[in-house]
């Protein structure tokens, strides 16, 4: 090492920058290796995902009536191309459906996977829209309304196996897609409200009542 630097050194001005040159033209250029994410615009031009979901915060509605029942502000918000198979995404987008927003959060917080923080973070920001842009008064007067999941792009490459053997892996994205509603959330949001044995007896005794018996008086 100590005789290389001497040689080094010997060398005259007109040497050393063409041999500095030369080392420049053998490293290879930053800019000519792709090195950023599949996803990147950069590489991807049309990696803008659907827009028609946001397009429902720009509709205008009329005026109403002064007998007529208020209409409860929305929000919709969304988040595109998340590294994270739609199938798994599912059970966490139906988890929180029909929940309010602090429900949400703080059930969301104790859900150890990584499609829960993606949803976390987009109801947050949903929320944070709402009292900003939307006009709601108070962020934790909102529910989940919608919560569901859509199909990204879907990238296949190989991954080698034993005795030259290639085997094809899929690398899955989603998209996620909330709306919150003000007011409180219902309280049967999938199912119907649970009948008392009463109006159980009414609406079978309203069925028999009903019956008809086929090509009679």
């Amino acid at each position: 090492m100590a005789s290389l630097v001497k040689q080094f050194a010997r060398l005259n001005i007109t040497q050393r920058s063409l041999l500095q040159n030369s080392c420049k033209l053998l490293l290879p250029a930053s800019h000519s290796l792709h090195t950023t994410d599949t996803l990147s615009s950069k590489w991807n031009k049309a990696n803008h995902g659907p827009r028609k979901w946001l397009v429902s915060n720009k509709t205008v509605h009329p005026p109403q009536k002064p007998d007529e029942e208020p209409r409860k502000a929305y929000v919709c918000h969304m988040r595109t191309n998340i590294k994270y198979s739609p199938d798994k995404m599912w059970y966490i987008a139906s988890f929180v459906r029909g929940m309010s927003v602090d429900e949400a959060v703080k059930q969301l917080s104790f859900v150890l996977k990584k499609g829960a923080t993606h949803v976390k973070e987009v109801i947050l920001e949903a929320q944070e829209m709402a009292v900003k842009q939307h006009n709601v008064e108070y962020k934790s007067n909102l529910w989940i309304a919608e919560s569901f999941v859509g199909k990204g792009r879907v990238f296949r490459g190989l991954r080698r196996h034993a005795r030259g053997r290639q085997g094809i892996v899929e690398y899955k994205h989603c998209h996620y897609f909330v709306r919150l509603e003000e007011g409180e959330p219902p309280k049967d949001y999938y199912l119907p409200t649970q009948q008392t044995p009463e109006q159980q007896l009414e609406k079978w005794i309203e069925q028999m009542r009903s019956r008809k018996v086929i090509n009679s008086l």
